[in-house]
């Protein structure tokens, strides 16, 4: 999916003062951005992110998942590091939408867990898409990451789309009694990592 680089500015945030690069999608129009801290030029792998839009744990303090608490993490690493970016991709309810999400979320509410209820609406359980980060990375001219996730089917995606990852770095925050149920379907169904060292992970160091 190619995307063309749109403007950059400064983004001061609680965590570090971040340059922000808007990125739009050829095809579609629709919009990603990349947060940067420090030095692009080094050849060291870089810490990074890669976060689906999700509106209600990002923004709206939803405790039935835990992506909020993994987005602001991943903001405090990389202010930690000095150096890193996250790409935040507009892809909301894992590729179904947030009108989609809220439906998700009315069955999850009747009992189905978050694979059953993508399922019961027609979708798969994982839509989202990973192929623009590669532009979005070329463009900022970042060649391997230290990513930080832990979710193999993005660390797979990523790398069949030619983007180095060095380094699967864990980011276990935000387990709470409402998110219980599906931090562990997106381990039993999903093959989430949630161990700090697993034997069929790769990267871990």
């Amino acid at each position: 999916m190619a995307v063309r680089y749109i403007q950059s500015c400064r983004l001061p945030t609680p965590f570090g003062v971040f340059d922000m690069h808007g990125f739009e999608e050829s095809d579609t129009g629709k919009e990603h951005v990349a947060l940067t801290l420090g030095s692009l030029d080094s050849d060291e792998p870089m810490l990074a992110r890669t976060h689906s839009e999700c509106l209600t744990g990002d923004a709206l303090y939803s405790m039935r998942c835990d992506c909020g608490y993994q987005l602001e993490e991943a903001l405090r690493a990389i202010a930690r590091e000095g150096r890193g970016v996250l790409l935040y991709l507009r892809q909301e309810g894992r590729g179904i939408g947030l009108l989609n999400k809220i439906r998700a979320y009315h069955l999850q509410d009747q009992g189905a867990d978050t694979v059953e209820a993508n399922e019961r609406l027609g979708f798969a359980a994982d839509l989202r898409d990973y192929s623009m980060c590669k532009d979005m990375l070329d463009h900022l001219g970042i060649k391997s990451l230290r990513l930080m996730t832990n979710n193999p089917r993005k660390v797979n995606a990523l790398t069949s789309y030619g983007i180095e990852i060095t380094e699967r770095v864990p980011l276990h925050v935000g387990r709470n009694p409402h998110n219980e149920s599906y931090l562990n379907t997106k381990k039993s169904k999903l093959g989430h990592w949630f161990e700090t060292h697993q034997d069929d992970d790769p990267l871990q160091s």
